[in-house]
Protein backbone atom coordinates (compact mmCIF):
# COMPACT_ATOMS: atom_id res chain seq x y z
CA UNK A 1 0.00 0.00 0.00
CA UNK A 2 2.83 2.26 0.75
CA UNK A 3 5.95 2.83 -0.51
CA UNK A 4 8.36 5.24 1.89
CA UNK A 5 6.40 4.31 4.88
CA UNK A 6 5.66 0.98 7.26
CA UNK A 7 2.31 1.39 9.35
CA UNK A 8 0.79 -1.10 12.37
CA UNK A 9 -1.72 -1.18 14.43
CA UNK A 10 -1.96 -2.37 18.22
CA UNK A 11 -4.37 -1.19 20.93
CA UNK A 12 -5.59 1.65 18.72
CA UNK A 13 -2.76 3.23 17.84
CA UNK A 14 -1.26 3.25 14.18
CA UNK A 15 2.08 3.42 13.74
CA UNK A 16 3.57 5.45 11.33
CA UNK A 17 7.11 4.97 10.65
CA UNK A 18 9.03 7.10 7.56
CA UNK A 19 11.37 3.88 6.05
CA UNK A 20 13.84 6.26 4.12
CA UNK A 21 16.95 5.33 6.87
CA UNK A 22 19.32 5.57 3.74
CA UNK A 23 18.07 9.26 3.19
CA UNK A 24 18.02 10.23 6.95
CA UNK A 25 13.91 9.95 6.25
CA UNK A 26 13.96 12.85 4.46
CA UNK A 27 10.56 14.51 3.28
CA UNK A 28 10.16 14.07 -0.87
CA UNK A 29 6.75 14.06 -3.31
CA UNK A 30 6.35 10.24 -2.35
CA UNK A 31 6.57 10.33 1.20
CA UNK A 32 4.37 13.29 1.40
CA UNK A 33 1.82 11.51 -0.83
CA UNK A 34 2.23 8.21 1.59
CA UNK A 35 1.78 10.09 4.96
CA UNK A 36 -1.55 12.17 3.34
CA UNK A 37 -2.65 8.00 2.77
CA UNK A 38 -1.72 7.39 6.10
CA UNK A 39 -4.00 10.36 8.00
CA UNK A 40 -6.03 9.29 5.78
CA UNK A 41 -6.61 6.36 7.51
CA UNK A 42 -6.84 7.44 10.91
CA UNK A 43 -9.05 9.60 10.48
CA UNK A 44 -11.48 7.12 8.26
CA UNK A 45 -10.36 3.77 10.50
CA UNK A 46 -13.01 3.40 13.73
CA UNK A 47 -10.33 0.83 14.89
CA UNK A 48 -7.57 3.80 14.91
CA UNK A 49 -8.00 5.77 17.99
CA UNK A 50 -4.65 7.45 17.86
CA UNK A 51 -1.07 8.02 15.81
CA UNK A 52 2.48 7.96 16.37
CA UNK A 53 4.98 9.26 13.65
CA UNK A 54 8.45 8.15 13.68
CA UNK A 55 11.42 7.60 11.59
CA UNK A 56 13.30 4.44 10.69
CA UNK A 57 17.00 3.85 12.18
CA UNK A 58 18.09 5.67 15.28
CA UNK A 59 19.85 8.35 13.02
CA UNK A 60 16.93 10.41 11.92
CA UNK A 61 13.05 11.37 12.82
CA UNK A 62 12.90 13.15 9.16
CA UNK A 63 16.62 15.19 8.43
CA UNK A 64 14.69 17.83 5.98
CA UNK A 65 13.15 17.60 2.89
CA UNK A 66 14.92 16.32 -0.84
CA UNK A 67 16.61 19.16 -2.10
CA UNK A 68 17.17 17.70 -5.62
CA UNK A 69 13.53 18.58 -6.19
CA UNK A 70 14.09 21.84 -5.15
CA UNK A 71 16.31 23.11 -8.22
CA UNK A 72 13.95 23.57 -10.63
CA UNK A 73 11.30 25.28 -9.15
CA UNK A 74 10.54 29.00 -9.13
CA UNK A 75 8.26 30.83 -6.80
CA UNK A 76 4.74 28.93 -8.40
CA UNK A 77 6.42 26.20 -7.78
CA UNK A 78 7.69 26.65 -4.30
CA UNK A 79 3.97 27.96 -3.06
CA UNK A 80 3.05 24.99 -4.91
CA UNK A 81 5.39 22.32 -2.95
CA UNK A 82 4.01 24.28 0.11
CA UNK A 83 0.33 23.88 0.20
CA UNK A 84 -0.08 20.19 -1.30
CA UNK A 85 2.52 19.22 1.94
CA UNK A 86 0.09 20.94 4.01
CA UNK A 87 -3.22 20.08 3.05
CA UNK A 88 -2.00 16.57 2.25
CA UNK A 89 -0.30 15.99 4.92
CA UNK A 90 0.83 19.12 8.32
CA UNK A 91 -2.90 20.35 8.28
CA UNK A 92 -4.41 16.33 8.64
CA UNK A 93 -2.14 15.77 11.30
CA UNK A 94 -2.43 18.88 13.31
CA UNK A 95 -5.86 19.33 12.71
CA UNK A 96 -6.73 15.70 12.93
CA UNK A 97 -9.70 14.28 15.96
CA UNK A 98 -7.66 11.78 17.16
CA UNK A 99 -4.21 12.21 19.40
CA UNK A 100 -1.36 12.74 17.01
CA UNK A 101 1.95 12.04 19.00
CA UNK A 102 5.98 12.85 16.79
CA UNK A 103 8.41 9.80 18.77
CA UNK A 104 11.85 11.99 17.32
CA UNK A 105 14.32 9.44 17.11
CA UNK A 106 17.58 11.43 16.22
CA UNK A 107 17.60 14.33 13.74
CA UNK A 108 14.39 16.58 13.29
CA UNK A 109 15.24 19.55 11.21
CA UNK A 110 13.54 21.72 8.24
CA UNK A 111 10.28 19.87 7.28
CA UNK A 112 11.14 17.11 9.31
CA UNK A 113 11.01 19.93 12.47
CA UNK A 114 7.30 20.63 11.17
CA UNK A 115 6.08 17.35 10.35
CA UNK A 116 6.95 16.83 14.56
CA UNK A 117 5.57 20.79 15.52
CA UNK A 118 2.55 19.82 13.32
CA UNK A 119 1.70 16.62 15.82
CA UNK A 120 -0.14 17.47 18.48
CA UNK A 121 3.02 16.84 20.82
CA UNK A 122 6.46 15.42 21.30
CA UNK A 123 8.38 12.88 22.88
CA UNK A 124 12.16 13.05 22.39
CA UNK A 125 14.89 10.65 22.17
CA UNK A 126 18.09 12.15 24.10
CA UNK A 127 19.80 11.87 21.12
CA UNK A 128 17.37 13.86 18.91
CA UNK A 129 18.11 17.32 17.47
CA UNK A 130 16.00 19.91 16.24
CA UNK A 131 16.45 23.01 13.96
CA UNK A 132 14.81 25.08 10.84
CA UNK A 133 18.20 25.54 8.85
CA UNK A 134 16.35 26.79 5.99
CA UNK A 135 17.72 30.06 5.91
CA UNK A 136 20.90 28.51 4.54
CA UNK A 137 19.87 27.51 1.42
CA UNK A 138 18.07 31.41 1.22
CA UNK A 139 14.45 29.59 2.17
CA UNK A 140 12.08 29.90 4.98
CA UNK A 141 10.01 26.90 6.25
CA UNK A 142 6.96 26.74 3.95
CA UNK A 143 5.25 23.76 6.26
CA UNK A 144 4.20 25.83 8.82
CA UNK A 145 7.18 26.21 10.72
CA UNK A 146 7.50 29.86 10.95
CA UNK A 147 4.04 29.72 12.76
CA UNK A 148 4.46 26.49 14.91
CA UNK A 149 7.85 27.41 16.55
CA UNK A 150 7.04 30.56 17.45
CA UNK A 151 3.94 29.17 19.09
CA UNK A 152 5.44 26.51 20.71
CA UNK A 153 8.75 28.38 22.51
CA UNK A 154 7.71 32.26 22.02
CA UNK A 155 8.89 35.13 19.59
CA UNK A 156 12.56 35.65 20.32
CA UNK A 157 14.01 32.01 20.44
CA UNK A 158 12.02 31.27 17.16
CA UNK A 159 13.49 34.29 15.69
CA UNK A 160 17.04 32.99 16.71
CA UNK A 161 16.93 29.38 16.07
CA UNK A 162 15.19 30.33 12.62
CA UNK A 163 17.90 33.21 11.61
CA UNK A 164 21.09 31.40 12.89
CA UNK A 165 19.66 27.91 11.54
CA UNK A 166 21.13 26.35 14.87
CA UNK A 167 19.96 23.04 15.95
CA UNK A 168 18.93 22.20 19.68
CA UNK A 169 19.32 19.32 21.51
CA UNK A 170 16.56 17.30 23.40
CA UNK A 171 16.68 18.73 26.76
CA UNK A 172 17.16 22.20 25.43
CA UNK A 173 14.22 21.48 23.38
CA UNK A 174 12.07 20.01 26.33
CA UNK A 175 13.20 23.14 28.39
CA UNK A 176 11.91 25.48 25.54
CA UNK A 177 8.71 23.71 25.45
CA UNK A 178 8.90 22.16 22.04
CA UNK A 179 9.06 18.68 23.46
CA UNK A 180 7.02 17.28 26.25
CA UNK A 181 9.32 14.04 27.10
CA UNK A 182 12.59 12.99 26.37
CA UNK A 183 13.38 9.59 27.66
CA UNK A 184 16.26 7.26 26.19
CA UNK A 185 15.91 5.75 22.96
CA UNK A 186 15.06 1.93 23.11
CA UNK A 187 11.96 3.70 25.80
CA UNK A 188 11.04 5.91 23.22
CA UNK A 189 8.07 4.30 21.31
CA UNK A 190 6.68 2.71 24.77
CA UNK A 191 6.87 6.27 26.38
CA UNK A 192 4.29 7.40 23.57
CA UNK A 193 2.19 4.35 23.33
CA UNK A 194 1.60 4.96 27.22
CA UNK A 195 0.31 8.51 27.19
CA UNK A 196 -1.76 7.33 24.57
CA UNK A 197 -2.98 4.47 26.14
CA UNK A 198 -4.24 6.97 28.83
CA UNK A 199 -5.94 9.37 26.86
CA UNK A 200 -7.76 6.19 25.03
CA UNK A 201 -9.38 5.75 28.23
CA UNK A 202 -10.68 9.49 28.01
CA UNK A 203 -13.97 10.27 25.86
CA UNK A 204 -13.38 10.72 22.17
CA UNK A 205 -15.57 13.00 21.73
CA UNK A 206 -13.98 15.34 24.43
CA UNK A 207 -10.43 14.52 23.37
CA UNK A 208 -11.29 15.48 19.55
CA UNK A 209 -12.74 18.97 20.88
CA UNK A 210 -10.07 19.27 23.13
CA UNK A 211 -7.66 19.02 19.68
CA UNK A 212 -10.41 21.77 18.09
CA UNK A 213 -10.49 24.45 20.84
CA UNK A 214 -6.57 23.99 21.62
CA UNK A 215 -5.86 24.23 17.72
CA UNK A 216 -8.26 27.83 17.78
CA UNK A 217 -6.26 29.28 20.53
CA UNK A 218 -3.31 28.73 19.19
CA UNK A 219 -3.85 29.63 15.79
CA UNK A 220 -4.77 32.75 15.87
CA UNK A 221 -4.82 34.33 12.44
CA UNK A 222 -4.70 31.12 10.15
CA UNK A 223 -3.99 33.74 7.07
CA UNK A 224 -0.66 33.48 8.69
CA UNK A 225 0.33 30.18 6.98
CA UNK A 226 -1.12 31.22 3.78
CA UNK A 227 1.40 34.21 4.09
CA UNK A 228 4.23 32.02 4.97
CA UNK A 229 3.59 29.49 1.72
CA UNK A 230 3.52 32.47 -0.61
CA UNK A 231 6.94 34.32 1.09
CA UNK A 232 8.44 30.30 0.22
CA UNK A 233 7.34 30.58 -3.24
CA UNK A 234 8.92 34.15 -3.39
CA UNK A 235 12.59 32.53 -2.21
CA UNK A 236 12.49 30.21 -4.85
CA UNK A 237 12.76 33.40 -7.01
CA UNK A 238 16.10 34.57 -5.47
CA UNK A 239 19.37 34.01 -6.88
CA UNK A 240 20.55 32.71 -3.08
CA UNK A 241 17.96 30.47 -2.89
CA UNK A 242 19.81 28.75 -5.89
CA UNK A 243 23.16 29.26 -4.57
CA UNK A 244 22.44 27.92 -1.15
CA UNK A 245 20.84 24.60 -2.67
CA UNK A 246 23.15 24.14 -5.44
CA UNK A 247 25.92 24.56 -2.53
CA UNK A 248 23.69 22.69 -0.04
CA UNK A 249 24.12 19.56 -2.70
CA UNK A 250 27.83 19.99 -3.82
CA UNK A 251 28.60 20.18 -0.20
CA UNK A 252 30.34 23.83 0.12
CA UNK A 253 29.57 26.70 1.83
CA UNK A 254 27.04 29.25 -0.07
CA UNK A 255 27.79 32.63 -0.94
CA UNK A 256 24.96 34.67 -0.37
CA UNK A 257 24.86 38.18 -2.37
CA UNK A 258 21.20 39.25 -1.12
CA UNK A 259 19.60 38.87 -4.79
Amino acid sequence: MYSTIITSLENGTLLITINRPDKMNALNKDVIQDLGKAMDEVYNNEDIKSAIITGAGEKAFVAGADISEFLALGAEGGAALATVGRNLVFDKIAYCPKPVIAAVNGFSLGGGCELAMACHFRVASVNAKFGQPEVNLGLIPGYGGTQRLTRLIGHGKAMELLMTADMIGAEEAKTLGLVNHVVAADELLNKAKEILQKIHTKAPIAIANIIACVNECSDGNHHSFDNEIVRFGECFETEDMKEGTKAFLEKRKPVFKGN
